[in-house]
């Protein structure tokens, strides 16, 4: 074959694979649920902050983009912010939510998960479900052919770890390399605020009683995650080592939902790790306080703190509704899963 010839077989081959590699490419959000930030990848997660800054300055830019389309709520937990988040937010869109109750719908005791999910399926163009049990999720996920969103479960809590490092970026400008201190239970909140940490490339330093960390299962995932992005997740049973060089100090209730039982032992336990003033005073002075809420004031947080210049706090609740929205629009503006 003649050198011209090998170069236009040659060209032929790469322009080839230049178009398997675009048709090949991921688009981001394309047919997936939103049960954890497992599955999600760092380009998702930043897609979706952009959205949501855009949503969140410029609103009357969004108002039909969810038209004609509705979510079902299946909660099987009370709720302010989830709920309303995601109500306000797919109005907002130009969409609506129907809500369901535990009385009105207990999942698998009146009818089947798996009934359930086709059903709504064939009614909604999404189901966001805050349930007891992760395994529910992952069962009307199964059989749903419209997106689930996850809106809280034993082991996750996907859309608040959205809100908290949407946070981060608009207080710091950026999440990579910034420091978080997370001082409390090793619970659902905390689950999934590792793996967004993990896989944006910030730090964690968490600080919980003995026998109170995070799952061994949980951070095994996460120290494979930590060697791509270079995030640093640390452990402790100190919170003022979690403290130390944060630009953000988190904490959450020390009993959740379904851990009544528990109260008077977690009360003991987590004494020594309450946010007030004196902690406060010991970290960086431009760090600031955030909590998922609902806050058990003069438990975990004292009031004092909740109400000084350095809470994010109610910035991070508002901003459950601009990521939610914009986890919607990505989710319904993709083709269907199945």
């Amino acid at each position: 074959m003649s050198k011209s010839k090998k170069k236009k077989a040659s060209k032929k081959v790469k322009k080839g694979k230049i178009r398997r590699q675009r048709a090949s490419k991921v688009v981001p959000f394309a047919d997936k649920d939103f049960l954890s930030l497992k599955e999600f990848t760092r380009e998702d997660l930043e897609t979706l902050f952009k959205t949501a800054e855009k949503m969140k300055k410029f609103p009357e830019s969004f108002l039909t983009k969810l038209k004609g389309r509705s979510a079902a709520l299946l909660f099987q937990k009370p709720s302010m912010r989830t709920r309303v988040s995601f109500q306000v937010g797919m109005s907002e869109l130009g969409g609506s939510c129907v809500y369901m109750d535990p009385q009105e719908m207990p999942l698998g005791e009146r009818e089947s998960i798996k009934d359930i999910a086709r059903v709504l399926s064939r009614y909604c163009d999404a189901i966001v479900a805050r349930t007891y049990h992760h395994s529910d999720v992952e069962e009307l996920s199964h059989y749903a052919s419209v997106p689930v969103i996850n809106g809280l479960s034993d082991w996750f809590h996907p859309c608040q770890t959205l809100a908290d490092l949407f946070t981060v970026r608009e207080k710091f400008h950026a999440i990579e390399g910034m420091n978080i201190g997370y001082i409390g239970d090793g619970n659902n909140v905390l689950n999934s605020l590792l793996f967004g940490v993990a896989k944006l490339g910030g730090n964690l330093s968490i600080a919980t009683p003995r026998g109170y960390e995070p799952s061994e299962e949980i951070l095994k995932s996460i120290k494979l995650l930590s060697k791509d992005s270079g995030s640093k997740i640390t452990l402790s049973n100190n919170p003022f080592t979690a403290i130390k060089n944060a630009h953000v100090i988190y904490t959450d209730v020390w009993v959740s939902m379904g851990q009544e039982k528990q109260r008077d032992q977690r009360l003991r336990d987590f004494q020594p790790f309450q946010i007030n003033m004196a902690v406060l005073s010991k970290a960086p002075k431009d760090s600031v306080v955030m909590h998922c809420l609902p806050a058990h004031r003069g438990e975990e947080i004292t009031d004092e703190v909740i109400e000084s210049p350095r809470s994010a706090i109610f910035d991070q609740a508002e901003n459950r509704l601009h990521t939610q929205k914009a986890l919607l629009f990505h989710l319904l503006t993709r083709k269907r899963k199945k």
